[in-house]
Protein backbone atom coordinates (compact mmCIF):
# COMPACT_ATOMS: atom_id res chain seq x y z
CA UNK A 1 0.00 0.00 0.00
CA UNK A 2 2.81 2.59 0.86
CA UNK A 3 6.41 2.43 0.26
CA UNK A 4 9.25 4.95 1.87
CA UNK A 5 12.76 4.31 -0.03
CA UNK A 6 15.76 6.55 0.81
CA UNK A 7 13.98 9.32 2.14
CA UNK A 8 15.70 12.42 3.35
CA UNK A 9 14.01 15.58 4.58
CA UNK A 10 15.13 19.01 5.42
CA UNK A 11 13.94 22.19 7.24
CA UNK A 12 15.92 24.89 5.79
CA UNK A 13 19.58 23.72 5.73
CA UNK A 14 18.43 21.54 8.63
CA UNK A 15 18.92 17.80 7.53
CA UNK A 16 16.18 15.93 9.56
CA UNK A 17 15.39 12.64 8.28
CA UNK A 18 18.41 9.97 6.82
CA UNK A 19 17.48 7.90 4.46
CA UNK A 20 14.20 6.42 5.89
CA UNK A 21 12.84 3.09 4.51
CA UNK A 22 9.68 1.43 6.02
CA UNK A 23 6.54 0.04 4.18
CA UNK A 24 3.16 -1.34 4.60
CA UNK A 25 1.27 -3.78 3.18
CA UNK A 26 -2.64 -3.88 2.48
CA UNK A 27 -4.65 -4.36 6.13
CA UNK A 28 -1.59 -4.06 8.05
CA UNK A 29 -0.76 -2.12 11.12
CA UNK A 30 2.72 -0.57 11.61
CA UNK A 31 4.43 2.06 14.50
CA UNK A 32 6.62 4.30 13.44
CA UNK A 33 8.01 4.04 17.12
CA UNK A 34 10.78 6.98 18.94
CA UNK A 35 11.30 9.28 21.47
CA UNK A 36 9.95 13.03 21.45
CA UNK A 37 12.10 14.54 18.40
CA UNK A 38 13.08 11.50 16.69
CA UNK A 39 12.07 12.38 13.22
CA UNK A 40 8.23 10.31 13.40
CA UNK A 41 6.06 13.46 12.54
CA UNK A 42 8.39 14.66 9.80
CA UNK A 43 8.30 11.22 8.77
CA UNK A 44 4.29 11.51 8.39
CA UNK A 45 4.36 15.59 7.60
CA UNK A 46 6.84 14.00 4.53
CA UNK A 47 4.94 11.50 3.43
CA UNK A 48 1.79 14.11 3.28
CA UNK A 49 3.94 16.21 1.32
CA UNK A 50 3.54 19.23 4.17
CA UNK A 51 7.94 19.44 4.55
CA UNK A 52 8.64 21.25 0.92
CA UNK A 53 12.33 20.00 0.93
CA UNK A 54 12.16 16.26 0.47
CA UNK A 55 13.88 13.98 -1.43
CA UNK A 56 13.60 10.17 -2.24
CA UNK A 57 10.93 7.50 -3.09
CA UNK A 58 7.04 7.68 -1.87
CA UNK A 59 4.74 5.29 -3.70
CA UNK A 60 0.94 4.52 -2.31
CA UNK A 61 -0.12 1.75 -4.60
CA UNK A 62 2.86 1.54 -6.46
CA UNK A 63 2.02 5.17 -8.08
CA UNK A 64 4.86 7.73 -6.78
CA UNK A 65 3.71 10.43 -4.73
CA UNK A 66 6.67 12.32 -3.75
CA UNK A 67 6.22 15.60 -6.53
CA UNK A 68 2.24 15.97 -5.70
CA UNK A 69 0.47 18.83 -3.71
CA UNK A 70 -0.98 17.90 -0.27
CA UNK A 71 -4.72 17.81 -1.25
CA UNK A 72 -3.59 15.25 -4.56
CA UNK A 73 -2.17 13.27 -1.93
CA UNK A 74 -4.77 13.16 0.44
CA UNK A 75 -7.31 12.49 -2.72
CA UNK A 76 -5.64 9.33 -4.15
CA UNK A 77 -6.60 7.71 -0.26
CA UNK A 78 -3.59 8.66 1.88
CA UNK A 79 -5.92 9.81 5.16
CA UNK A 80 -3.61 12.08 7.72
CA UNK A 81 -4.14 12.50 11.72
CA UNK A 82 -1.94 15.01 12.95
CA UNK A 83 -0.71 14.74 16.77
CA UNK A 84 -2.62 18.69 16.89
CA UNK A 85 -6.46 16.97 16.01
CA UNK A 86 -7.21 20.51 14.16
CA UNK A 87 -10.62 19.94 14.80
CA UNK A 88 -13.01 23.13 14.19
CA UNK A 89 -14.01 24.27 17.31
CA UNK A 90 -17.20 26.36 16.14
CA UNK A 91 -18.41 23.27 13.91
CA UNK A 92 -20.24 20.52 15.00
CA UNK A 93 -19.44 16.94 15.28
CA UNK A 94 -21.99 16.18 12.70
CA UNK A 95 -20.34 19.21 11.00
CA UNK A 96 -16.95 18.44 11.38
CA UNK A 97 -17.80 14.93 9.66
CA UNK A 98 -19.03 16.46 6.76
CA UNK A 99 -16.20 18.63 5.95
CA UNK A 100 -13.69 15.54 5.27
CA UNK A 101 -16.04 13.70 3.09
CA UNK A 102 -14.55 12.35 0.11
CA UNK A 103 -16.49 9.92 -2.48
CA UNK A 104 -15.78 5.83 -1.49
CA UNK A 105 -13.06 3.70 -2.73
CA UNK A 106 -13.46 1.02 -4.58
CA UNK A 107 -13.20 -2.22 -2.50
CA UNK A 108 -13.68 -0.75 0.96
CA UNK A 109 -17.04 0.09 2.61
CA UNK A 110 -17.85 4.13 2.20
CA UNK A 111 -17.51 5.11 6.16
CA UNK A 112 -21.02 7.05 6.72
CA UNK A 113 -21.53 8.68 10.50
CA UNK A 114 -23.96 6.56 11.31
CA UNK A 115 -20.60 3.73 11.22
CA UNK A 116 -18.70 6.06 12.99
CA UNK A 117 -21.10 6.61 15.31
CA UNK A 118 -20.88 2.57 15.81
CA UNK A 119 -16.86 3.07 15.88
CA UNK A 120 -16.95 5.81 18.37
CA UNK A 121 -20.13 5.69 20.71
CA UNK A 122 -19.14 8.51 22.76
CA UNK A 123 -19.31 11.11 19.11
CA UNK A 124 -22.68 9.11 18.68
CA UNK A 125 -24.21 10.66 22.08
CA UNK A 126 -22.99 14.18 20.89
CA UNK A 127 -23.98 14.67 17.41
CA UNK A 128 -24.30 18.16 17.59
CA UNK A 129 -21.70 19.25 20.00
CA UNK A 130 -19.12 21.47 18.70
CA UNK A 131 -15.98 20.75 18.55
CA UNK A 132 -15.00 23.49 20.97
CA UNK A 133 -16.98 21.63 23.83
CA UNK A 134 -15.00 18.58 23.85
CA UNK A 135 -12.64 16.59 26.07
CA UNK A 136 -8.96 16.01 24.15
CA UNK A 137 -9.78 11.93 23.74
CA UNK A 138 -13.20 12.98 22.31
CA UNK A 139 -11.37 15.15 19.78
CA UNK A 140 -9.29 12.58 18.81
CA UNK A 141 -12.06 10.31 18.32
CA UNK A 142 -13.58 13.08 16.01
CA UNK A 143 -10.03 13.79 14.23
CA UNK A 144 -10.05 9.80 13.66
CA UNK A 145 -14.16 9.98 12.07
CA UNK A 146 -13.49 13.15 10.26
CA UNK A 147 -10.21 11.49 8.59
CA UNK A 148 -12.58 8.17 8.05
CA UNK A 149 -14.96 10.30 5.58
CA UNK A 150 -12.68 10.77 3.09
CA UNK A 151 -12.77 6.61 2.67
CA UNK A 152 -9.36 6.24 2.63
CA UNK A 153 -7.23 3.27 1.78
CA UNK A 154 -4.67 4.22 4.42
CA UNK A 155 -4.25 6.50 7.74
CA UNK A 156 -1.37 8.16 9.21
CA UNK A 157 -2.25 8.27 13.06
CA UNK A 158 0.13 10.33 14.56
CA UNK A 159 0.83 10.01 18.52
CA UNK A 160 -3.54 8.69 18.98
CA UNK A 161 -2.67 7.89 22.12
CA UNK A 162 -0.95 10.47 23.74
CA UNK A 163 -2.27 12.43 26.86
CA UNK A 164 -5.70 10.48 26.93
CA UNK A 165 -6.73 8.49 29.87
CA UNK A 166 -6.19 5.46 30.04
CA UNK A 167 -9.65 4.25 29.30
CA UNK A 168 -10.07 6.38 26.03
CA UNK A 169 -6.46 4.43 25.12
CA UNK A 170 -8.37 1.45 25.23
CA UNK A 171 -10.94 2.76 23.19
CA UNK A 172 -8.63 4.11 20.58
CA UNK A 173 -7.00 0.46 20.46
CA UNK A 174 -10.24 -1.40 20.29
CA UNK A 175 -11.12 1.23 16.98
CA UNK A 176 -7.84 0.40 15.34
CA UNK A 177 -8.43 -3.09 15.44
CA UNK A 178 -11.79 -2.54 14.36
CA UNK A 179 -10.08 -0.60 11.21
CA UNK A 180 -8.14 -3.37 10.34
CA UNK A 181 -10.26 -5.99 10.13
CA UNK A 182 -12.05 -3.82 7.94
CA UNK A 183 -9.38 -3.85 5.48
CA UNK A 184 -7.48 -0.50 6.36
CA UNK A 185 -4.10 -0.22 6.00
CA UNK A 186 -3.09 2.21 9.11
CA UNK A 187 0.82 3.70 9.84
CA UNK A 188 1.02 5.04 13.39
CA UNK A 189 3.59 7.05 15.27
CA UNK A 190 4.09 5.89 19.01
CA UNK A 191 5.88 6.52 21.78
CA UNK A 192 3.65 4.42 24.11
CA UNK A 193 4.88 0.19 23.62
CA UNK A 194 2.11 -0.97 25.48
CA UNK A 195 -0.30 0.76 23.17
CA UNK A 196 1.79 -0.30 19.95
CA UNK A 197 1.72 -3.91 22.04
CA UNK A 198 -1.95 -4.07 21.77
CA UNK A 199 -2.63 -3.14 17.86
CA UNK A 200 0.41 -3.24 15.64
CA UNK A 201 1.87 -5.94 13.39
CA UNK A 202 4.89 -4.42 12.76
CA UNK A 203 7.44 -1.63 14.24
CA UNK A 204 10.34 0.30 12.98
CA UNK A 205 11.93 1.81 15.63
CA UNK A 206 13.13 5.58 14.83
CA UNK A 207 16.16 7.73 16.35
CA UNK A 208 17.65 10.74 15.10
CA UNK A 209 15.77 10.75 11.81
CA UNK A 210 16.91 7.40 11.07
CA UNK A 211 15.52 3.79 11.06
CA UNK A 212 17.26 1.99 13.69
CA UNK A 213 15.42 -1.57 13.81
CA UNK A 214 12.36 -3.27 12.15
CA UNK A 215 10.77 -6.58 13.02
CA UNK A 216 7.67 -8.05 13.94
CA UNK A 217 5.42 -6.25 16.97
CA UNK A 218 6.29 -9.85 18.71
CA UNK A 219 10.21 -9.06 18.22
CA UNK A 220 10.75 -5.65 19.32
CA UNK A 221 8.73 -6.28 22.72
CA UNK A 222 11.30 -9.27 23.32
CA UNK A 223 14.86 -7.34 22.67
CA UNK A 224 15.31 -5.02 26.00
CA UNK A 225 18.58 -4.16 24.03
CA UNK A 226 16.57 -2.48 21.60
CA UNK A 227 14.21 -0.69 23.94
CA UNK A 228 17.08 0.28 26.38
CA UNK A 229 19.24 1.98 23.65
CA UNK A 230 16.29 3.45 21.39
CA UNK A 231 13.05 3.74 23.54
CA UNK A 232 13.72 4.02 27.52
CA UNK A 233 13.25 7.97 28.58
Amino acid sequence: MLRIAGLDSFYGPAHILHQVSLEVGKGEVVALIGRNGAGKSTTFRSIMGLVADRRGTITLEGADIIRLPTYEIARRGLGYVPEDRRVFTDLTVEENLEVGRQPARPGLKPWTPARLFELFPNLGAMPRRPGGRMSGGEQQMLTIARTLMGNPAIVLLDEPSEGLAPKIVEEMARAIITLKREGLSILLSEQNLHFAKLIADRAYVIESGAIRYSGTMAELAADQKVQTEYLAL
